[in-house]
């Protein structure tokens, strides 16, 4: 499936219907969450078994399974988020398992991590739980992190390492009060780490 052709697809899914702003719920833009998932797929990396950590409403799970991953499974906190997204995986077509959980509770090990977690904006240091159960649970990570992280993400994934990172443009939708523009386009990095081999 072209990247083009995922996007579309991506941009069919429902949003949060009340996002939560302690959780940091903001939904992957399609493109950026296309871009990701079809670099994934070119390297090899959704083939087998994929886990999204945080997965809201299934964006990134979903085009994981979309592209041929053999098993997808999206944990969440968010009990209306999950709902969102079995919805979604249902309108395209796609069987994901989606697993009400804490990350904390996540044992199981996978081939390959895509997750957009928490930035930290609220909480600081939210994104670590995150990648340390990547790191615990998976070969291959993809993360989306605010611009700037390098050289934390660096030093927290030792002795694993970065082999690609790029820097995108994350537009978000006013979503909460205190934003005062209707989209707000900030800067990320992509990260994709190895933790094996």
């Amino acid at each position: 499936m072209k990247q083009r052709k995922l996007e579309m697809l991506l941009e069919e899914l429902e949003d949060f219907s009340s996002p939560e702003l302690e959780l940091e719920q903001y939904q992957t833009p399609p493109l950026l969450a296309a871009e990701i998932l079809h670099f994934a797929y070119m390297q090899g990396d959704l083939d087998d078994s994929v886990q999204d950590l945080g997965c809201g409403t299934g964006i990134l799970a979903i085009g994981a399974k979309l592209l041929g991953a053999r098993k997808v499974v999206g944990y969440d906190t968010d009990s209306k988020a999950l709902d969102t997204a079995k919805d979604n995986a249902r309108k395209l077509g796609v069987e994901v398992e989606f697993v009400l959980s804490d990350i904390a509770d996540i044992k199981e090990c996978v081939k390959t991590t895509v997750m957009n977690p928490p930035f930290g904006a609220r909480v600081k240091g939210r994104d670590r739980p995150f990648l340390s159960l990547a790191l615990r649970t998976s070969e291959v990570i993809y993360s989306i992190h605010n611009r700037g992280s390098l050289a934390f993400i660096q030093k927290f994934i030792k002795p694993a390492v970065i082999t690609h990172s790029y820097v995108a443009k994350f537009p978000i939708k006013r979503t909460f009060d205190f934003h005062k523009k209707e989209r707000e386009v900030i800067e990320v990095e992509i990260y994709r780490i190895k933790v094996s081999g």
